[in-house]
């Protein structure tokens, strides 16, 4: 967790230093944080959104949940001064003259839809190229409200918020994280930055926890889609994305925007993800898309399942096969399906020998040992 240096009260401590011309990112101080293998839960791409600020003067609430690191142009002013790619407040004032700095208490605040209800590991406060104003420190919030609230019903008096990050400093112009140990279900966060500034970037990183009655409603559902619980345990290499994004609920909108691993050189071996399901299913079609991969996609791709509490990968009486080895077309949608369902808790994707795809659906129903477990979670993490 972020903190100012041991014996330090300067309250300039955390700042960085001003641009000095070049690459901006050059003097950025980032972080290695384990939780941010896990999903985004605020990833603006799964339905996150930014759903009411105090304050936006210099810069829109919005800025924090773009997919991509802030830019910064040093050139680039409005008619409200600096234009920066953030969320970016005012500064506050006192009372009067002779109390010119606000109050200890007054702070500026951003409400927060997650794109899907779940169970916070992690939270990174991103202040990339706020040197000096950024706020001095921020503190979160969550709850856990059904439907589709708006701002008057998340404010509202009765509305129980739950600190994930204490007021906390932070520094300028880095990646602030921060582990979170709350066992429960959130749908929605409350950032605070002590008392205004401006922060780049916000991500929340943590486990899905779905509504057991909706994925009733959807009846046939993709099993591994993050949306559902779907998750990534293991993969052979990450070399140029992530394999989480095979399982995103959208499309592919460029070649990054999948998986891609580098070039494998070792004869005899592949590349591979291992996925835990949403629940216990029965699989019965699958898709594999390779759009936007034309030199580098996958040249064939396989399924294994495995129906067990916990998958081993070393055991290979544990897993039976879904899809045979299959040739891919680059730059094309795979639709296959299965000659008889198969029951299955994980599953394992193999390409031969290297390359990218851009997505994975996993189409079956739940087992009703499957949905019994999402019930008992659902409860455990809403109570």
């Amino acid at each position: 967790m972020t903190s100012l240096p041991a014996g330090s009260h300067d309250p300039h401590a955390n700042d960085a230093a001003p641009y000095g011309g070049g690459d901006p990112y050059a003097d950025y101080r980032g972080g290695d944080f384990p939780f941010t293998s896990l999903v985004d839960l605020a990833d603006r791409r799964l339905g996150a959104g930014v759903i009411a600020a105090n304050d936006e003067f210099f810069a829109e609430r919005e800025n924090l949940l773009t997919p991509t690191p802030a830019v910064f142009d040093p050139e680039r002013f409005g008619h409200k001064g600096k234009i920066m790619d953030g969320w970016e407040t005012r500064r506050r004032r006192g009372a009067d003259a002779e109390h010119p700095f606000p109050a200890d208490h007054e702070h500026d605040w951003a409400l927060i839809r997650l794109a899907a209800p779940g169970v916070v590991r992690g939270i990174v406060v991103d202040t990339a190229h706020f040197r000096g104003n950024y706020p001095q420190q921020i503190s979160v919030e969550a709850t856990a409200l059904p439907g589709s609230p708006g701002p008057r019903e998340l404010l509202a008096d009765d509305v129980k918020w739950q600190e994930l990050v204490p007021r906390t400093p932070v520094r300028g112009h880095a990646a602030n994280g921060f582990a979170v140990d709350a066992e429960r279900r959130f749908t929605h966060l409350r950032l605070k930055q002590h008392p205004d500034g401006g922060i780049a970037r916000l991500r929340v990183h943590g486990e899905v926890v779905p509504d057991p009655e909706w994925l009733d409603v959807l009846g046939t559902l993709d099993l591994a889609s993050v949306l559902h619980g779907g998750t990534v345990e293991d993969a052979s290499d990450r070399f140029y994305s992530s394999p989480t994004q095979l399982i995103r609920p959208d499309l592919s909108r460029k070649m990054d925007d999948g998986w891609e691993n580098r070039r494998r050189r070792v004869r005899g071996t592949n590349d591979w993800v291992r996925f835990r399901l949403a629940a216990r299913g029965e699989i019965r079609a699958l898709e594999i898309d390779t759009a936007y991969l034309k030199g580098n996609s996958a040249g064939w791709a396989a399924l294994y399942g495995c129906d067990a509490e916990s998958a081993d990968p070393a055991d290979a009486s544990a897993w039976c096969e879904i899809l045979p080895r299959t040739a891919l077309q680059p730059d094309t949608p795979h639709r296959f399906r299965l000659p008889r369902a198969v029951t299955a808790t994980h599953v394992r994707l193999d390409v031969f020998p290297d390359g990218g795809l851009a997505r994975m659906r996993v189409h079956g129903d739940l087992t009703d040992s499957g949905r019994a477990a999402l019930v008992r979670r659902f409860d455990e993490l809403s109570g």
